[in-house]
């Protein structure tokens, strides 16, 4: 049912992040190997790393030696991707390895076009592989600097990710590429749109369903993916995925913590989206899930609600809808 999530070794967004940040923080080797087994116990196969380094306006953090960026001295762990891709082969889960942020990343249309910011991020696509191609984990390559869609995808954005997928590609051509647009309910989904979808040189594209930005909408999520079914099969591909919103927001929308959203609303998210999609990942299980008894509490604030999250993630995972 679900078959992966997001991963974030600190979130972007410091407001978002303001209950489980300080975690992330402070965890040890030992409690993101639990975090990730977790994941791995609930029959997730994949994992989307969201940064390997992260760009603020006045400041940015690396989480690999060598990066761009200094890495964070409070950071309790001192070498997360080591122990993410470590666990991730004994596991026999699959990374997608983030190659943007490499510019401010509340600026992500600058980010695309930007030729400082190509140069920075291809030059980190490189490090990383030397770093890490060796682990049988490392699958392929995610773009986090994502772009609404209103109608139809912009030009700069096609050329964007093409130009990600040709430097993939000639570093190692069997890596696959991922993207997770957001304004699902205003995609065309006509022949034009799928002509544009038969020029992305992508593997996948992981919808946001936007239902946790919105708290609702459900049913319009669906008959958005139910449209986008029919854009993707004319076109022959990419793979059509659903990016399905694990949150709410404490108060306003982008401006307030992230919790846990109600179990009975995600259920009906999953139940919704499966009969237009190849696959569904979550956003994201850090932060919103927690199972009960762990010794890699992420989220204190809104503990219960992540067990009950987990609770119900297994039953969707394990037992028949």
């Amino acid at each position: 049912m679900i078959s992966g999530t997001w991963f974030e070794f600190y979130h972007h967004s410091q407001v978002e992040g303001t209950y489980y940040n300080p975690d992330c923080r402070g965890f040890s080797q030992e409690q993101w190997r639990e975090k990730l087994t977790e994941i791995r116990d609930l029959g997730m196969e994949y994992v989307v790393l969201m940064c390997a380094s992260l760009r603020y306006a006045d400041r940015g953090e690396s989480y690999f030696p060598g990066g761009p960026y200094p890495f964070p001295e409070d950071m309790a762990c001192k070498d997360p991707m080591e122990v993410l891709f470590g666990q991730c082969d004994r596991l026999g889960l699959k990374i997608f390895v983030s190659c943007g942020f490499y510019g401010d990343w509340t600026h992500a249309r600058d980010n695309m076009v930007d030729p400082q910011v190509r140069h920075r991020a291809f030059r980190a696509m490189e490090d990383l592989l030397a770093l890490y191609g060796r682990h049988p984990s490392f699958y392929g390559w995610y773009l986090p600097d994502e772009i609404g869609i209103d109608g139809y995808f912009p030009e700069f954005f096609i050329n964007y990710v093409n130009a990600y997928r040709a430097k993939a590609r000639s570093l190692d051509p069997g890596k696959k590429l991922l993207i997770a647009p957001y304004g699902v309910r205003k995609a065309a989904a006509d022949e034009v749109y799928s002509r544009q979808l038969a020029r992305l040189d992508c593997d996948y594209i992981a919808y946001q369903d936007g239902v946790g930005i919105l708290n609702g909408g459900v049913q319009e999520a669906a008959e958005a993916f139910r449209r986008l079914r029919l854009a993707h099969d004319r076109a022959g591909g990419p793979a059509l995925w659903a990016d399905l919103e694990l949150f709410r927001f404490e108060g306003a929308a982008y401006r307030s913590p992230l919790l846990p959203a109600d179990p009975d609303r995600v259920a009906a998210q999953v139940t919704a989206l499966i009969p237009y999609v190849d696959k569904i990942l979550v956003y994201e299980y850090q932060g919103m899930v927690n199972r009960r008894g762990t010794g890699a509490l992420c989220g204190r604030k809104a503990a219960e609600a992540s067990y009950a999250l987990w609770d119900r993630l297994h039953e969707l995972n394990f037992r028949a809808l």
